[in-house]
C-alpha cells in the first residue's frame, strides 16, 4: 500500500508544508540521503502544543506532538522528493522535548514520530534516535524534530 493511501487509512493527512522562520531550507539532498530540518507543530498555518512536557503537558499530549510534527516533516519530504514512496529508510530521528527540569520521559513522547514511520514504512520505518531534553525550544513548542532519509 502506498504511504499516502496508509496516512489516509489512519486518519492522518499531511498538511501544507511550513515555511522556514529564519534563513534556512526545510530539506537538503546530498546523493541518496534527504536531510530534513528541525520541524514543529504546525496545524493551519498555526502552531500547537506549546508548552513544557511535565509541567504544561502530558506524556499523551507530547506523543500527539511528535505525530504533527513527524506530518510537518513528511510534508516536506513530498514537496521535496514528489512522492513519499520514494523513501527507502528512515535512517535517524533527533527528537528535542520541551521539557520540565525534572521530565524524564522524551523517549515515550518522541514514539508519537517513530511509531507513524514504522507504521507507514514498514521495516524501512526502524531507525536509529535521539531523544532530548531541552530547556527551552523556539517559540515554546513542545517538540523538534530532524529526520535523516535514504531516498530513491
Amino acid at each position: 500500500m502506498r504511504v499516502e493511501a496508509k496516512l489516509k487509512e489512519m486518519g492522518l493527512k499531511l498538511p501544507t508544508p511550513p515555511k522556514p522562520v529564519a534563513n534556512y531550507v526545510p530539506t537538503v539532498r546530498t546523493g541518496y540521503l534527504l536531510f530534513v530540518s528541525g520541524h514543529g507543530p504546525y496545524r493551519d498555518g498555526t502552531l500547537h502544543f506549546i508548552g513544557k512536557l511535565g509541567k504544561d503537558l502530558t506524556v499523551e499530549e507530547g506523543y500527539q506532538a511528535a505525530q504533527l510534527v513527524c506530518l510537518n516533516c513528511l510534508a516536506s519530504v513530498k514537496e521535496a522528493l514528489g512522492d513519499l514512496d520514494r523513501v527507502k529508510r528512515v535512517v535517524k530521528l533527533l527528537g528535542m522535548v520541551n521539557s520540565a527540569p525534572d521530565f524524564g520521559q522524551q523517549p515515550e513522547v518522541m514514539n508519537g514520530a517513530s511509531d507513524l514511520l514504522v507504521n507507514l514504512y514498514s521495516e524501512a520505518g526502524r531507525h536509529a534516535r535521539s531523544a532530548v531534553g531541552m530547556a527551552a525550544l523556539p517559540r515554546g513548542i513542545a517538540v523538534e524534530i530532524e529526520m535523516v532519509l535514504e531516498v530513491e
